[in-house]
């Protein structure tokens, strides 16, 4: 977007959580953790979660487990719609291409729209009346936007509500939040052409200034509540300079240096459909779009649209403290959360890891159902990962030019989303690369890549021959252990005490952490 300095970033998950401090979360979580310390069984449940089928050969002779083929694409289209850049695409698209033509929508006549913005001037301080523009705008929306805008109105049901306590705090109107619909249409990770990232689109610099660290692990661009703090920071100030919310909106898109000279060349005028003409493109149509976004919103339900109940609603999910460095593969592991539930919680972890840098405090955003647990065995959950990390050849992951290409060998349970996000890259680019029509992927099929990330290489992800591990001889009295459902190797370690993860795969030959119900394992009580 032109002239983005200015422009800010929001999303959710990772950073300073307004909910509660480490402290008040174990304390808040005391009658779960006494639950739990006194019934293993509830403590295994919540910690094994039900890890996801793949193909697999194991020692038992099971081959070809798959998952539910329809179960499984309707996963595909909901990650997606996390984590694609398509409606950010289309939001920007319409800011910058509207041409206030005339359209024909009966559905809302002139009269009904004008005795709803004129309800909703009077509770707002944007202004909002009527104007032939403005109506353009709203019905060509709803002609031709309704799947993306019920889209949007799932999606906000998230992140709404920790939007608006940060503007309340900061004495910022609340309808600020339709901002946000503009800027990135509600992506955490959307970047613009000119690298404004974040659900409010702030640039590197712009971002610095009002505090929000960027480096190579973390993004608080990204991060949802840091963000929107910087944001009304940022806002607050344009307010005090121009004393109107309509130009301090225009100046928070194009820099307030643009909405000064459209001031001049308007002759004076400070109404912004007064100086609109003299603005950037953009800009033009900046505006229109946040107060079109802004009815359509208020009045959803009087034009069909649906309020469903998102994936996730803030209130069902909690923060900790991290107090050693971790990895999202590592927190999935431990709790049985799937990565994509923890990358859409915690998106301002670029690598998908959490480090723990002094003078700094990173947080992880979890379900509050497995918080319980992570409090009550934080040791051990550190321990492991610790162990996991000092058995890497590379410790942390390596970066890679953009010019360097990847093989990658699709496995059970990918799909171009879930591969995009993992070398940052876009599934259009993808597709283009490899020439497909269609978001349909087959097991064992090649793809071509050229990541834009640092990322981790993978046996699977560059050959089709496994790699075998010879099983090292075992002591001691040894015991069958039978996989149950939900199980994974740390959570098995932790029912045999002096029992590593290593010990487990060392000695069942195992190289990965994929267990299968019914696998058995060899297990020393030695």
């Amino acid at each position: 977007m032109a002239f983005r300095f200015f422009i800010l970033t929001l999303l959710l998950g990772s950073s300073v959580c307004y909910s509660q401090s480490q402290e008040a979360v174990a304390s808040s979580n005391k009658p779960v953790i006494d639950t739990l310390i006194n019934n293993k069984t509830g403590k295994e449940k919540l910690i094994n979660k039900t890890i996801k089928d793949s193909i697999v050969t194991d020692s038992t002779g099971i081959k070809n487990l798959k998952d539910n083929e329809l179960a499984s694409r309707i996963d595909a289209k909901w990650q997606e719609e996390l984590y694609s850049n398509n409606l950010f695409d289309t939001i920007y698209k319409t800011v910058t291409q509207l041409d206030f033509k005339e359209v024909d929508y009966p559905e809302l006549p002139t009269d009904t729209l004008k005795a709803r913005l004129e309800a909703l001037n009077a509770k707002t301080p944007f202004n909002v009346e009527y104007n032939p523009s403005l109506e353009s705008v709203i019905k060509s929306y709803l002609k031709h936007r309704r799947k993306l805008l019920q889209k949007l109105i799932t999606l906000s049901a998230f992140y709404f509500p920790m939007f608006e306590r940060e503007l309340d705090n900061a004495n910022i109107p609340l309808e600020i939040k339709y901002l946000a619909i503009v800027e990135s249409a509600l992506k955490p990770k959307a970047k613009s052409r000119v690298g404004a990232t974040g659900l409010w689109q702030f640039m590197f610099s712009t971002g610095k200034m009002y505090g929000l660290d960027v480096s190579s692990y973390v993004d608080e661009r990204s991060d949802p509540i840091k963000s929107t703090q910087a944001a009304t920071k940022y806002l607050a100030k344009l307010y005090e300079i121009f004393g109107d919310w309509d130009l301090a909106l225009a100046a928070y898109n194009s820099g307030p240096g643009n909405v000064t000279k459209a001031i001049r060349r308007s002759g004076g005028y400070k109404n912004y459909w007064n100086i609109r003409h003299n603005l950037p493109r953009e800009t033009a149509g900046y505006l229109p779009a946040f107060l079109a976004n802004m009815y359509i919103f208020e009045y959803a339900e009087e034009h069909g649209f649906i309020k469903a109940k998102p994936e996730f609603a803030l209130a069902e999910t909690d923060t900790v403290l991290v107090k050693s460095m971790i990895t999202l593969d590592q927190v999935s592991e431990v709790t049985g959360t799937p990565i994509e539930q923890l990358q859409f919680l915690n998106p301002s972890y670029k690598l998908d890891i959490i480090p723990v840098i002094k003078g700094e405090n990173y947080y992880l955003r979890l379900p509050r159902d497995v918080v319980g647990t992570f409090v009550n065995n934080e040791d051990k959950i550190y321990a492991f990962a610790k162990e996991e990390f000092a058995k890497r050849e590379k410790p942390l992951p390596q970066f890679f030019n953009a010019t360097d290409r990847v093989r990658y060998r699709v496995q059970s349970g990918d799909y171009l989303g879930k591969i995009a996000r993992r070398y940052g890259v876009r599934v259009s680019q993808i597709k283009r690369w490899n020439g497909l029509r269609s978001n349909n992927l087959q097991i064992g099929q090649r793809l071509t890549i050229y990541p834009r990330k640092p990322y981790t290489p993978s046996v699977t992800s560059t050959t089709s021959v496994k790699k075998t591990t010879t099983a090292k001889p075992i002591s001691g009295d040894v015991i069958i252990y039978t996989v149950k459902s939900g199980d994974s190797l740390w959570s098995i370690s932790q029912k045999f005490s002096g029992v590593s993860v290593q010990n487990i795969k060392d000695w069942n030959g195992i190289s990965g952490s994929k267990l299968k119900p019914g696998m058995k394992l060899k297990i020393s009580k030695g």
